[in-house]
């Protein structure tokens, strides 16, 4: 199975890995067709930093963080940062979530509005979002919405939340995109089941997500052995989405994650 050169996939990796490599994988991504590079966020290990070595070795890729959060990054910060890094608004995708912060939907609402004001009009904000409520706000405030474990049902359900979010508000829809977590290769199911047992505990969001899923440990998200496996699994997520990110597990390995880069590669 193959997939049309038109297919919009983004590939998304770990904040913090070598430089050196990071703007080898962005070269290649970009000669391979993604049509845009992702990094996570972690407090030892910054996003916007990542998004800054994608730049560097690129011209045309869209470069996203997937996510800033509220309660380690300020909008004043985040502006600032943007601005040190000279990052091309017009490629650009800032991703924020609410993270510990409580009464999410308040926080996340003004923290768009700050925002606008501070970054070039050309940058668009992402929103995260696992359950109804905030999709339906990042369909009302922001220009994209970042889902996060879910398999393509559950992930075509939520565009409908965000879609109704929109229209709610008479605004076009934003683009929905989620991360798709994919393993290649030896090891590929204990690598996505590792990932996926940390994240099923990490706090009572998460729990009280994956609980709703219902599903076993190991099936949210692609673990396969060849290119025609992954192609054939990332189907029904093209289906779901405006845009499947594709979330390299690899264990720091650099020959695993050259490898999901090329095996996931539109």
């Amino acid at each position: 199975m193959s997939t049309p050169s038109s297919t919009r996939r983004g590939l998304g990796i770990a904040a913090g890995l070598d430089g050196g490599l990071v703007r080898e994988l962005a070269a290649r991504c970009e000669q391979l067709g993604y049509r845009s590079l992702w990094s996570n966020d972690e407090p030892a290990a910054r996003g916007l930093d990542t998004l800054a070595q994608f730049a560097a070795a690129t011209t045309r890729v869209e470069l996203g963080v997937g996510v800033l959060p509220l309660h380690r990054y300020a909008p004043a910060q985040i502006a600032a940062e943007v601005a040190r890094l000279e990052l091309d608004p017009a490629r650009l995708w800032i991703g924020i979530g609410s993270g510990a912060l409580p009464r999410q939907i308040d926080a996340l609402q003004r923290a768009v509005a700050e925002l606008r004001t501070r970054l070039p009009e050309a940058t668009r904000l992402m929103m995260a979002a696992m359950r109804p409520r905030l999709c339906r706000l990042g369909g009302a405030v922001a220009d994209g919405v970042l889902l996060n474990w879910m398999p393509p049902g559950e992930a075509a359900r939520a565009r409908e939340w965000v879609h109704e979010g929109a229209a709610e508000h008479g605004r076009a829809a934003p683009l929905v995109a989620s991360y798709v977590r994919v393993a290649v290769g030896p090891g590929a199911r204990r690598r996505l089941a590792n990932e996926e047992s940390i994240y099923r505990t990490i706090n009572a969001g998460h729990r009280r997500h994956f609980a709703a899923l219902g599903l076993p440990v190991g099936t949210v998200g692609i673990a396969a052995s060849q290119r025609s496996d992954l192609l054939q699994a990332l189907a029904p997520y093209h289906r779901a989405l405006d845009l499947p990110i594709v979330r390299v597990l690899a264990d720091d390995d650099t020959t695993l994650l050259r490898a999901v880069t090329h095996a996931a590669a539109p």
